[in-house]
């Protein structure tokens, strides 16, 4: 039984703290696609955003493993997905310059799904990745920036890591970026899948070292998923 007080706490402070400075951070990062169009003062509103989040909602996060990754390339980083606080919590502690695959239906939202693209987001379907989206990939590779994917595809209820999709492996072996698989313990508990309340709490992120992915091919799709699943899968489950 989850306390009225965490109700109370939503309803009549945190949805009105947020919805503020979404607001204000949402039109300083829609401002500044019509002038910079690398999306790197859109990506300075996303981190701001999503650590305000993170103060606001009382969710303490402690990252490991960040010294393992070089600064200086472009990744794909593989994550588990229990909540929907898992994007502003990665946002929060990977001091990459991010971007993520977003659904091809926001494309078609007035102003989103315009900023989307001109903020170097992904805007696939994912059921059909083809040679736009590994022209797109490039391009952001060249430009440094990383990509955050949930390969399960969908939030755990439970907490365990469901079966990665291969699609996003292949976009990665494509474009020859490293995976960095990633394990998020406890969002799960701040947020429940299909409830709108909040409680604080104290998650945990865990970076593994990157996978080189340039001397591998199509064949090996497969197997690096199964690879990552199993790596993600045993940082999550550790104490």
């Amino acid at each position: 039984m989850i306390p009225p007080f965490h109700w109370w706490r939503t309803v009549f402070w945190l949805i009105p703290a947020i919805s503020v400075y979404t607001l204000v951070l949402g039109f300083v990062s829609i401002t500044s696609s019509l002038v910079d169009r690398t999306g790197t003062v859109a990506h300075a509103c996303a981190r701001v955003w999503s650590r305000l989040i993170l103060v606001t909602t009382g969710v303490r996060v402690q990252v490991s493993g960040l010294e393992r990754v070089p600064g200086d390339g472009a990744y794909v980083f593989v994550s588990n997905h229990q909540s929907i606080y898992d994007i502003p919590i990665l946002f929060a502690t990977l001091p990459f310059q991010l971007r993520i695959i977003a659904k091809a239906s926001l494309g078609f939202f007035p102003v989103l799904g315009w900023h989307l693209r001109y903020t170097g987001h992904l805007l696939v379907d994912r059921a059909r990745i083809g040679a736009v989206t590994l022209l797109q990939v490039a391009g952001l590779m060249k430009r440094g920036h990383s990509l955050i994917v949930f390969p399960e595809g969908t939030r755990s209820r439970d907490g365990r890591v469901g079966p990665f999709k291969g699609g996003l492996f292949l976009m990665a072996v494509e474009a020859g970026l490293p995976i960095v698989p990633v394990a998020i313990r406890g969002s799960r508990h701040v947020m429940l899948k299909g409830r709108l309340m909040t409680c604080p709490g104290d998650v945990s992120v865990a970076v593994h070292d990157p996978i080189p992915t340039c001397e591998m091919g199509r064949d090996d799709v497969r197997a690096l998923a199964v690879r990552a699943r199993e790596i993600v899968t045993q940082m999550a489950s550790a104490s």
